[in-house]
């Protein structure tokens, strides 16, 4: 269990509350922590705030305000201050002044009065903030443009835009015994499964770290473990369009201050398929996308494997298929070809992150020559290996998930080793196994390979065919939600 701060009331001397807080917050040698003494009709007060989250029209309107408390007394003040004079409406009074330290370094100001057990905070912070603009990795030709963006409030704000609904829940917590990370669970109370919330909830509290330095992997990776298994079992999104369809359907959000993508919880592999795009066509045309979609997924990760099967074993081939396989093999073996080349695109993958996009052409024209007509002419690759992994990475692309993709190529690179060093048995082998893995896998209570494992025709039909909304009217029962019916 983590450990909580030991409690230190607040005293009704002005000077021992300020004498606690400066020695905790060392505020003489913090540059951007403000310490203001005040005193307004003769009442002695000090006011504590961070600069870079201080909102000053608001605080610079309270200290004018302050200025008209003629009449109140010690024994009243912190009332007539609330009911009264502070014109803001995030307020609260606290008796700890260590919750009061832990608020004035998450942004809210913290007012101290002489004579009082108790602070004002004042929750004037205002984060800098870029706009919400629609996610790069998860566009659209037709739908909203806007996405998540940094700030936990503004998420939620998003996602109860779209459901203005009364069950709907933003419970907050405060995860990291340094950096105090602010996350909220989102979930409709009718709806989504007691004990999934309750399992969240608790795994929360239990999460003992100095804090969160990768947002919601990290929650991710503390709640769900599985850390040697490449397939992610929660999917991240950061459009809230998906983020409220997912709510409304039974599945739990969780979000996490200063990360621009929430955590989708329960999810199967098929929610990893998904895409927005398909919702925004005629069921028709969807269903095709999807078609479309999962064929690449597939081809991501056998069409390689399989096709060096049959380069290596030319006598699988029938008649009609004979002109599959390799003309000139090149310099280099076949398998060193393929894992040469696979590390080559993960070695662009990572240039084009951190290359600035007025040098993108030039990236381009050295991934061309890099893995292109010039690497075959010298013999390191040959024309079939460029084609086919091409083929497989334009798969990799294509799929919605990016956590997703990245498992996959590492099955794939799994399925040509084994086939290097034992042919048909290992592509068999491997194959049995990949799905043996995934359908021994479980996000908290539901199975990852459902509806095809155990079957569900419903279910199902709703995985391969983007079904017409009004047939759309109950809710996947792998997520066991309260209400099944839509």
């Amino acid at each position: 269990m983590k450990k909580l701060p030991k409690k230190q009331p607040v005293s009704p001397c002005l000077k021992e509350n300020i004498d606690y807080l400066n020695r905790e917050l060392a505020v003489d040698k913090s540059f951007d922590l403000i310490n203001l003494d005040l005193e307004y009709d003769g009442i002695e007060m000090a006011l504590y705030t961070v600069d870079g989250f201080a909102k000053d029209d608001a605080l610079t309107q309270i200290q004018r305000e302050l200025n008209h408390i003629d009449g109140a007394t010690k024994d009243n003040i912190l009332d007539h201050l609330l009911k009264s004079r502070i014109p803001y409406i995030e307020l609260e009074k606290v008796d700890d002044l260590e919750e009061a330290l832990v608020e004035i370094l998450s942004g809210p100001a913290v007012l101290l009065i002489d004579g009082q057990s108790e602070v004002l905070v004042i929750d004037t912070r205002e984060y800098e903030i870029r706009g919400p603009s629609e996610p790069d990795s998860e566009q659209v030709i037709r739908g909203s443009r806007d996405g998540f963006v940094e700030t936990m409030v503004f998420n939620a704000g998003l996602v109860r835009r779209r459901i203005r609904d009364r069950n709907l829940r933003n419970e907050y917590i405060r995860i990291g015994r340094r950096s105090m990370s602010d996350v909220c669970i989102t979930y409709l109370a009718d709806i989504a499964d007691h004990e999934l919330i309750e399992y969240i909830k608790s795994s929360l509290d239990e999460i003992d770290t100095d804090g969160l330095p990768m947002g919601d992997k990290t929650i991710e990776e503390y709640l769900f473990g599985q850390h040697k298994n490449p397939y992610p079992v929660v999917r991240y999104t950061e459009r809230p369009d998906v983020a409220a369809s997912h709510v409304l359907e039974g599945h739990v959000l969780i979000t996490v201050d200063g990360s621009p993508s929430v955590i989708i919880t329960p999810t199967t592999f098929w929610h990893h398929l998904q895409h927005a795009e398909e919702y925004r066509q005629k069921p028709i045309v969807g269903s095709a996308l999807r078609m479309v979609r999962f064929a690449a997924v597939w081809t991501s990760i056998f069409l390689l494997p399989l096709w060096f099967l049959f380069a290596q074993n030319a006598d699988l081939l029938p008649e009609g298929l004979s002109y599959i396989g390799i003309d000139e093999p090149g310099e280099v073996p076949l398998i060193g070809q393929f894992l040469l080349a696979e590390i080559g695109i993960e070695m662009l993958r990572m240039a084009a992150i951190h290359t600035p996009s007025a040098l993108a052409t030039a990236l381009g024209l050295v991934a061309a020559i890099l893995i292109g007509e010039v690497a075959i002419e010298v013999g390191l690759f040959s024309h079939e290996v460029v084609l086919y992994l091409a083929i497989s990475a334009v798969g990799s692309f294509a799929t919605p998930s990016y956590e997703m993709s990245l498992a996959n190529r590492l099955m794939r690179i799994a399925l040509l080793l084994l086939c290097a060093f034992f042919h048909v048995p290992g592509y068999i082998i491997g194959t049995t196994l990949l799905i043996l893995l995934l359908a021994g896998m479980r996000s908290f209570d539901t199975p990852y390979f459902w509806p095809f494992l155990p079957l569900n025709l419903r279910g199902l039909r709703d995985v391969v065919f983007r079904a017409p909304m009004p047939l759309k009217n109950r809710r996947p029962r792998s997520i066991h939600p309260i209400d099944p019916d839509k």
